[in-house]
């Protein structure tokens, strides 16, 4: 059976393992060098804890784990304020008129103005899966897991909720909206600034990006195709978090073009159809498939399991799924559709 349930420090190798398989660039808020995604992991053991230190905000990282050898499979993260304290940048994308009452032309031109605007709501992030399991329930279990976790710990997060999903790369590695616009300004290639965005500050992105307003038609065709398209290994997240409710609104990624989705926190499709019921049990592995999730803070786990529900708002699940939760007869845990 596969298990969501916060990440470890044991976790270190087997994550920066999975990162190892990906053929495009990871989510910048998943470091791949060692000592930072370490720092990240002891962060994520402290916010499940309760136990941020003063002036952070809380992070939180989630395994996917085969329950049957312990291998992890993935790994998805939530940031409970988008920039955790410093800004997040992200491009708006907007219009503008430029007319000519003598000449008698109008003319609407695209721009991206660099913003922040979305700086401290809480962010679904760090989501990497192998290949294999793209499309999976196991990718469905991993993805819609921390959206019970945040059901479960409402106060935690914010009204809204907002995801980075990748955007276009090419075969080659070429990165079409960066190559047009962010090489001119950072004097560096993607997979660096990459690197320095998932583990220094990013002040940087302040300190070097331009400050006025990017006309999109100066872009590349190739950079101006790729804006707010997510690239093809995206595509699955981006169609399930469509299904929970995101949409794609004005942001862009600042590295890539890739979209940002946003949704309102209390909307969201497993939120709103997952509901709380009483553990009872059962031998048999049939009825209703559903994510089950049990426990607060560093005891979360969330599963899928068969289930049978009766009028009393009791739940009726094989024992090994009880096991697996680390809970028994009369425990809470709480459900969602499948």
């Amino acid at each position: 059976m596969w298990l969501v349930r916060p990440a470890q420090p044991d976790d270190l190798k087997q994550i920066l393992a999975i990162a190892g398989t990906q053929g495009a660039r990871l989510s910048s808020t998943l470091p791949k060098e060692s000592d930072a995604l370490k720092q990240k992991i002891e962060l994520s053991v402290a916010s499940f804890k309760g136990q941020v230190p003063e002036g952070q905000a809380p992070r939180f990282l989630f395994v996917l784990e085969n329950s049957e050898d312990g291998a992890i499979a993935g790994v998805a993260g939530i940031d409970a304020r988008a920039g955790s304290g410093e800004p997040f940048y992200s491009y708006r994308k907007d219009a503008l008129i430029h007319a000519s009452h003598e000449l008698g032309v109008s003319r609407k031109v695209e721009v991206l103005y660099p913003s922040h605007a979305l700086t401290d709501q809480t962010l679904l992030c760090s989501f990497v899966i192998r290949p294999e399991l793209r499309g999976t329930e196991a990718f469905d279990l991993l993805s819609r897991a921390r959206i019970l976790f945040i059901a479960e710990h409402r106060e935690w997060f914010t009204s809204r909720v907002v995801v980075e999903i990748q955007g276009v790369q090419n075969d080659d590695g070429g990165v079409p909206f960066w190559d047009s616009l962010g090489r001119h300004f950072f004097n560096m290639d993607f997979d660096a600034a990459d690197r320095y965005s998932a583990s220094l500050s990013k002040t940087f992105l302040a300190e070097m990006m331009p400050h006025n307003p990017i006309y999109v038609s100066l872009l590349s065709d190739a950079a101006q195709a790729a804006l707010g398209k997510p690239h093809d290994v995206s595509s699955a997240n981006y169609e399930l978090l469509t299904r929970e409710g995101f949409q794609a609104g004005c942001y862009l990624d600042i590295f890539d073009g890739g979209p940002v989705l946003e949704a309102r926190t209390d909307s969201l499709h497993s939120l709103v159809t997952s509901h709380r019921k009483v553990l009872h049990g059962r031998h048999e592995d049939d009825g209703e498939a559903c994510l089950i999730s049990a426990g607060e803070g560093e005891s979360f786990r969330c599963t899928l399991t068969w289930v049978d529900e009766s009028l009393e708002d009791e739940l009726k699940v094989p024992v090994k799924t009880w096991n697996l939760l680390g809970k028994s007869a009369g425990d809470a845990v709480r459900i969602a559709p499948l």
